[in-house]
This record gives structure tokens, C-alpha cells and sequence, in this order.
């Protein structure tokens, strides 16, 4: 009876299955690549916005303080977006015959709220509390970045959770004085490690990793 397979019929096989192995594993590698990328994140792409608002100009320029226009970031989950009558507060006389901002004209006439993009747009099955994390010496550059540096507002860190976890791993690596929390010039100091555990100790900052804590 003549033979069915070929002298190299094992060869081919072990062939296919190793190769298939190795494809799948590189497969899933480039996938995980790809998700932490920023083209994945969307890292440091500037949001399109129905009006060009620049943080540069309003905070390096112009000295605004964060909680001018985000006014419930110390007392509530969500940081609250401006009303068009705070903008209309400076812009009733700045630059009030401009076309680029008569959006916001239309707004504050009209009584519709501007509809902005969300820049740090979280997953619907994850909740995040700005109020706790300033009290406990969060600053706003560690999650936003250098606003006060972009003309257009992009995220500057993944916000995925293996980013968030690093923090509440080690948080005395990123917590600063609550004095300090809205100010974008801070940088750790050479004593970090030590300062960060002092206040670790002072807020009485725990290390949380219980998924429950986020995902509610």
C-alpha cells in the first residue's frame, strides 16, 4: 500500500504548529503594544473644540487659577466646566467684538450651553473623585499635565489603569503639598521619598488597589 504522507509530512506539521503558536503569541504582543501606544491613547492630540480655547494664553498669559473655571474641583467627583457667563465675566469687555468668539456671544444671548469635548473622556464603568484626590495632595499636573504650556488642550498621560495603579501603589511618589496642588511650576524635590511619606502619614493617604475602589 503506497504511503499517504510524505517523508517530511512531520516536518510540515511541527512547522504549523509551531508557527501558529509563535504567530498568535506575536499577535497578542503587537495588540498589547498597540494599546498602550499613544496613537492608541491618544496622547498629546490637541481635541478639537467648538471654539479654540487655549490654556496658555489663559493661565501662563493671563494668571487665571484653575478654580476660576473648574469651580467644584475640591468639592465634588466631577471638576464642573465653566458657564458662558463666566467667560462673559472678563469677555464683555475683552476682545468682545471678536469673530472667533461670538459662540460664546450666541451661548450667553441664547441661554444653550456651549458643548465641549471631553479631553479625559473615562470608561462609563469607572468612577474618579477629583475632590478626594486634591485633599489628598493630588496636584492637577500629574494627571492634566503642563495645560498652562498648551495652546490646545491634549491628554498628556494614558489615563489606563495601569497608570492609575502606579500611584496608588506608591503614592507618596506623587502626592505635594495641598498648598502646591494648582501649581503647574512645582516639581518633586530632591527629598521626595521622604517628604511624600511625611504626607502620606499627614493626609492619611491609604494605598487602595481593591477594584472597587474605581470600578463601582
Amino acid at each position: 500500500m503506497p504511503q499517504v504522507f510524505s517523508r517530511n509530512a512531520n516536518l510540515y506539521a511541527r512547522f504549523s504548529i509551531f508557527g501558529g503558536v509563535l504567530g498568535l503569541t506575536g499577535l497578542s504582543l503587537a495588540a498589547l503594544v498597540w494599546a498602550r501606544s499613544p496613537y492608541a491613547t491618544q496622547q498629546g492630540e490637541p481635541v478639537s473644540q467648538p471654539i479654540q480655547f487655549s490654556h496658555k494664553h489663559h493661565v501662563t498669559d493671563d494668571g487665571i487659577d484653575c478654580r476660576y473655571c473648574h469651580t467644584t474641583v475640591e468639592t465634588s467627583s466631577f471638576a464642573g466646566m465653566p458657564s458662558t457667563q463666566t467667560c462673559m465675566n472678563c469677555h464683555s469687555q475683552i476682545w468682545d467684538q471678536s469673530a472667533a468668539l461670538e459662540p460664546v456671544r450666541m451661548s450667553f444671548r441664547t441661554g444653550q450651553p456651549i458643548e465641549w469635548n471631553r479631553v479625559h473622556d473615562l470608561a462609563d464603568f469607572v468612577y474618579f473623585d477629583h475632590s478626594i484626590h486634591v485633599q489628598k495632595g493630588v496636584g492637577c499636573s500629574t494627571c492634566h499635565g503642563q495645560v498652562d504650556k498648551m495652546p490646545l488642550t491634549s491628554k498628556a498621560e494614558s489615563m489606563q489603569m495601569s497608570w492609575c495603579l502606579d500611584c496608588h501603589r506608591d503614592p507618596a511618589r506623587y502626592v505635594r503639598p495641598r498648598e502646591e496642588v494648582f501649581n503647574m511650576n512645582w516639581r518633586p524635590p530632591s527629598n521626595q521619598d521622604e517628604i511624600g511619606q511625611q504626607l502620606v502619614q499627614q493626609y492619611v493617604i491609604e494605598s487602595l488597589m481593591n477594584c472597587s475602589t474605581c470600578h463601582r
